[in-house]
């Protein structure tokens, strides 16, 4: 019957319900067959037994019972293997469908999504997300360049120091000793001149580092 209490039957509930008769089918089968093959030992038995008794008679009709028994076996176990197809066909089948809803639904849902973007405002917030991100790399570049600025002076000296060092210690000089023994005139005027050498390029070097980092602060006021 299509019809219960006057409703169509749903495709789905068609296909469950063949599959129900399918698979009860199935086991009505397995069930005979079973019975057959007990049946089929019951008459080797019998022929043994009829065998051993000299009555060749009845092991004649028994023996074409016992060969007709066994084509019926077989013909159990082929009717099952065509119904377990079918019931494979039908069981694809409500996959099948159940894709195709499960697919109409997402298809549904982003369709719903893609109607609720609003694409000009994404657009914005993507512009505004890449502006912030470029001005707070600028930021921490110039706050490391000027934190590399003014450590560098320190550093410089250290270095200097330790590779002056290691030089008149490899070639056996010391500095002490040298100091004490030159001329305190001598080493007054080589360190003045020295000085005056040295404060003329570091002004330089400070000017051109205060005007990079001034003109990177403009551009971040800018921004």
């Amino acid at each position: 019957m299509s019809f219960i209490f006057g409703r169509r039957k749903t495709p789905a509930e068609l296909l469950r319900e063949n599959k129900r008769m399918l698979d009860k089918s199935i086991r009505e089968i397995e069930r005979e067959r079973q019975g057959l093959q007990a049946q089929e030992k019951k008459l080797i038995v019998e022929i043994k037994k009829s065998a051993k008794q000299g009555q060749m008679g009845a092991v004649r009709v028994m023996a074409k019972d016992l060969i007709r028994t066994r084509h019926q076996i077989e013909k159990f176990y082929k009717l099952k293997s065509q119904l377990q197809g079918v019931s494979l066909r039908i069981q694809t089948l409500k996959s099948t469908q159940a894709m195709g809803e499960a697919m109409k639904g997402v298809t549904k849902a982003m369709g719903q999504m893609n109607r609720q973007l609003n694409l000009p405002s994404l657009q914005r917030i993507m512009q505004e997300f890449e502006r912030q991100n470029e001005r707070m790399e600028l930021t921490s570049e110039v706050m490391g360049d000027a934190i590399d600025d003014a450590m560098e002076g320190d550093e410089e000296e250290e270095e200097t120091e330790e590779l002056v060092n290691q030089v008149l210690d490899e070639i056996g000089i010391d500095v002490n000793q040298e100091m004490v023994n030159a001329p305190s005139a001598a080493v007054s005027t080589s360190a003045a001149k020295t000085k005056v050498a040295q404060a003329e390029p570091l002004g330089n070097e400070d000017s051109g580092i205060d005007d990079d980092l001034q003109a990177r602060l403009d551009n971040l006021r800018r921004m």
